[in-house]
């Protein structure tokens, strides 16, 4: 008699993994070369619209750099910090509640289970079972009612020296012409207009969306801040001159 032998539901080679999607590092870094790069040719654009390049372009550039680099490594820093915190308190109040009222604390995960579709008693066995262990019973609480994972918290340094990091990468695309004598705008705007591409390109792969999409769509962001702000610039050196 012939048997046929079925295959395993599951095997560690079919399991599937996940990037990363709670590190603190992702959101300050994006944010800061963007803003870095829009922000700097921006600037940029708006003193050679106002005075011709130059010394002052270079000057404005690197007192760009600096000043917006250390102030989004400051916010983000004061931001995530805050964030963390209240993470914390929250987790310390879990705490005490699992600590006093652990029958009470059990009731609220049997009924969130079971709002989840699970029988009554299976949802009570399974929030018992979860309960058995303080440490494991306050990771579960703190998971389903505040939605964070209290082993993986933000961190704040972390945060700010990717911000920091990017912004200053950011900002230096567009000063870069100038630091080599360049006598024009043309140079660093087509410089940062394909870094603007290149960099909302690869930002879209990396959450997995279209890559022309998300380097059209910084590309225009970043374009329309630099003409608006060569247009004031302009129209101030006219007014000025």
């Amino acid at each position: 008699m012939m048997t046929v032998e079925l295959a395993p539901l599951y095997t560690p080679e079919s399991h599937h993994a996940h990037r990363d999607v709670t590190g603190g590092w992702l959101r300050p870094a994006v944010f800061g070369a963007m803003d870095g790069l829009v922000s700097n040719v921006a600037l940029i654009a708006g003193v050679v619209g106002a005075a011709g390049a130059g010394r002052g372009a270079v000057l404005a550039g690197f007192a760009g750099l600096v000043a917006g680099a250390c102030s989004m490594a400051a916010g983000e820093y004061t931001s995530v910090k805050s964030q963390t915190e209240l993470m914390r308190a929250e987790i310390a109040v879990e705490r005490r509640e699992l600590a006093r009222n652990p029958e009470g604390e059990l009731a609220e995960l049997t009924a969130l289970y079971r709002a989840r579709g699970l029988e009554p008693e299976l949802a009570r066995e399974v929030a018992a079972q979860l309960s058995a262990d303080p440490e494991q019973a306050l990771r579960v609480h703190v998971r389903e009612e505040l939605g964070v994972d209290p082993d993986d918290l933000p961190s704040p340094r972390l945060a700010a020296a990717s911000s920091f990091a990017a912004f200053a990468a950011g900002a230096l695309v567009p000063l870069v012409p100038f630091l080599f004598g360049a006598s024009g705008l043309v140079v660093s705007v087509v410089l940062s207009a394909l870094a603007l591409f290149g960099f909302g390109a690869v930002v879209a792969r990396m959450t997995a969306r279209p890559w022309w999409i998300g380097g059209a769509r910084q590309l225009g962001l970043g374009l329309a801040a630099a003409s608006v702000t060569y247009g004031l610039g302009h129209l101030l050196g006219i007014g000025l001159g």
